[in-house]
């Protein structure tokens, strides 16, 4: 019988990546301070320093290398679901972050093997069964090809999510039990 393939973001769903941004921004641009709260679109350049562009905000050399896990479950759950079905890390990187999202990821997860990371944008292109994400851009085109999904809620997915009524997680804990029952496996 086939394993399952479970696709799962990094960027917000496995560590904090906006929260560590706004931290260095804040202390950067003083004078444009950002809260995590108004981060209610994928485009915050109308909140942002003019000197804060997207590769300043998401570029710092070392920032993925130093984001917090997103919750004290999430290693756990993830080893959990890596022993029962395959497990997919789908990334968006640009080619300053991949090295350093690699890093992280082998020191958090390294039962997370080299040929399950994969960094790509359009994750759709990916084969799986259900994705975890926090990507309305990455969750609606899933949906849309008949596959189950999990929302990873943020302020920048509430529109999308009251819209689209997507499952969420807003805790890794029992995700394996979550994942279970999405996937109709007991």
């Amino acid at each position: 019988m086939r394993r399952s393939t479970i696709a799962v973001d990094m960027d917000d769903t496995i560590c904090h990546l906006v929260k560590r941004a706004i931290y260095h921004n804040n202390r950067e641009f003083p004078t444009h301070p950002l809260r995590y709260e108004d981060m209610m679109d994928w485009n915050t350049d109308h909140l942002r320093h003019p000197d804060s562009t997207q590769e300043v905000f998401f570029g710092r050399p070392g920032l993925f290398e130093e984001l917090e896990l997103y919750d004290e479950h999430v290693v756990e759950e993830m080893e959990k679901l890596h022993r029962d079905y395959d497990v997919l890390i789908v990334t968006a990187g640009q080619p300053g972050t991949i090295g350093e999202k690699w890093n992280w990821l082998q020191k958090h997860m390294p039962f997370i093997p080299l040929e399950n990371f994969f960094v790509s944008k359009r994750k759709s292109l990916i084969q799986f069964d259900l994705l975890i994400d926090d990507g309305p851009h990455n969750l609606l085109p899933a949906i849309e090809a008949g596959r189950k999904v999990l929302c990873i809620p943020h302020p920048w997915n509430v529109r999308f999510r009251q819209q689209y009524d997507f499952p969420l997680m807003d805790s890794w804990k029992n995700a394996k039990e979550r994942v279970d029952q999405l996937l109709e496996r007991n």
